[in-house]
This record gives structure tokens, sequence and C-alpha cells, in this order.
């Protein structure tokens, strides 16, 4: 019985530590002289392309704040989109960048979305690859 008492404290430890407090949320966690990411360009048009051929575009960002820049997941609209990104922070003033990389055996006009969550003050950013892939000749 004492046994179960034990684990009972432990278990009250832990969720008081991880669930917040009314009025608080997790963006609370954003550094405070975090200004946000900021990127230099959100869209990107691939234009024209072959079946097969590759379809690869980097979004460069930079960390304009004073603390750490943290990626914390990328999200893509469809199964049809790769994206890659640091996985260690950004220290304030560096650059880096998210690739994307589109499936491109899959025929026909896309328009897709891709989902950047940080713990910067925006907390996420939306980036947008386009374009048309048509089937390579012979």
């Amino acid at each position: 019985m004492k046994l179960k008492g034990y684990f009972i404290v432990i278990f009250l430890a832990f969720a008081l530590k991880t669930v917040p407090l009314a009025g608080q949320s997790h963006a609370g966690q954003v550094p405070s002289g975090a200004k946000g990411i900021e990127f230099s360009g959100t869209e990107y048009d691939f234009g024209t392309i072959k079946t097969g051929e590759e379809a690869v575009h980097y979004f460069a960002f930079s960390n304009s704040g004073t603390s750490p820049l943290f990626i914390v997941n990328v999200r893509t609209s469809c199964g049809c989109m790769a994206p890659a990104w640091p996985k260690s922070p950004i220290a304030p003033g560096s650059r880096d960048s998210i690739k994307v990389e589109y499936n491109t055996k899959i025929r026909g006009v896309f328009d897709k979305t891709i989902t950047v969550q940080t713990n910067a003050r925006d907390g996420s950013v939306d980036l947008r690859i386009k374009g048309n892939v048509i089937k390579a000749s012979k």
C-alpha cells in the first residue's frame, strides 16, 4: 500500500510539471528575444517538370532574434512531399534552410502547403510549392 502512494505522488509531480497552469500554454516557452523565423521566400513555383525529374527546393530562413531558434516540426499537406529540417538549435543571426522534395511520379498540377512549427513568437509559418508534372517524352 505504501508503494502505491509513492507512485501516486510521483505521477502527480510529473503531471503538474508538464501540464500548463490556467492561462499558460507551451507557447509561453518562447524565448524572450526571439523575433520569429524570417524566410527569404515562402512560395516556390517549380513550373513544368517531367515525371522522374528531381523537384527539390530549399526554403532559406534566418533567426533574427537573440535566443536560439528551434524548428519543432514540419508537416506537409500530403505524403507526396518529403521535408528535411535542422534538428539542432539555430543560433541568433544564423541562417539555415528547410529542404522540400516533391514526388514527380505523380502527374498533374499541384499546389501544396508545408507548415513549419517553431518556438518563435510567430509559432508557425506556412510555405507553399506548386507546379505541373507532365509525362516525360521517350
